[in-house]
């Protein structure tokens, strides 16, 4: 990872965390387990991937990061809610998440669904209300739209959906590319949609190139994730090793072996760099990130 990169990283992962630890209720307020296991579940953990491509874009497009904490938190929110439910027993029956236990082992099943709920009507009543984002009320409109798109059957959801009707099955590299498009890529996407709609005046080419760029990191950053769960152990990942081959899942390693998936990664990254190519070094920041995206260890 560049200096560059990490400075910023850090500046955005600090920013972010209080920005999110603001916008979440507090625990002494009704109903209190409810409100202390979404800090719970949001609050010190996890990398902050999501928010920081949405303020990476915003450095690139020259959008103030005060203009997208609102922004950052919601797409993070609805981030944390899926992986909620991602790890309940009747999905990914998971009870290590980010380092610590997971929600519905940390309070109990029927508390961790209501916690993604909560967390999923948070965040677009921030979209909505935020007093932080500059955006026209249009501009709003267009972020909930894409936030809503990005989170429903058409983007993550169903790509989950797809994930565990494919459980156990051999899926055709297209077939894998379609849900992982879905189930990892359409939040990605979003986040660095966030930053392109809290410009009005975008010059239409240049949000397609980004959202682009998007989609490639999006994929490269599922192919990493697969690469690591047979590479890395629990203690560096923060989560069950090992659990996607365990659960009989369909993965790019499974499929291209694990040589084939680090080139494949490798190819999503220059794919990405070459819609970065209208962009001088003010995009360099997405250009470390896309790279480490595909050289991280966790």
């Amino acid at each position: 990872m560049s200096n560059a990169l990490k400075d910023y990283l850090d500046f955005c992962q600090t920013r972010v965390e209080k920005a999110l630890e603001a916008r979440l209720p507090s625990a002494t307020i009704l109903p209190q387990k409810l409100h202390r296991a979404m800090r719970y579940s949001v609050l010190d953990g996890g990398k902050r991937m999501r928010p920081m491509l949405t303020y990476c874009t915003g450095k690139t497009l020259g959008i103030a990061p005060e203009a997208l904490d609102g922004p950052a938190c919601a797409v993070e929110f609805i981030h944390v809610y899926s992986l909620i439910h991602d790890d309940l027993p009747a999905m990914d029956d998971d009870d290590l998440r980010r380092g610590k236990a997971t929600c519905h082992i940390a309070f109990d099943e029927a508390t961790a669904i209501l916690t993604g709920d909560a967390l999923q009507a948070l965040a677009f009543e921030i979209l909505a209300n935020d007093p932080s984002i500059t955006a026209t009320a249009e501009g709003r409109l267009k972020m909930i739209a894409a936030l809503t798109k990005a989170s429903g059957s058409q983007g993550m959801v169903g790509g989950q959906a797809i994930d565990l009707e494919s459980v156990g099955t051999s899926l055709t590299l297209p077939e894998l590319e379609n849900m992982h498009i879905h189930k990892t890529g359409a939040l990605i996407r979003a986040s660095v949609n966030m930053a392109t709609l809290a410009k009005a005046d975008i010059d239409p080419n240049i949000a397609k190139k980004l959202d682009n760029y998007a989609k490639c990191i999006g994929l490269s950053f599922q192919v990493k994730d697969d690469i690591l769960d047979e590479e890395s152990d629990t203690a560096t990942l923060g989560k069950t090793q090992g659990k996607d081959q365990d659960n009989n899942k369909p993965t790019y390693p499974a499929l291209l072996g694990l040589a084939g998936a680090k080139q494949k990664a490798q190819e999503l990254h220059e794919q990405a760099l070459e819609n970065l190519s209208i962009f001088g070094s003010e995009a360099d920041l997405l250009r470390d990130l896309s790279l480490y995206i595909i050289q991280r260890d966790h």
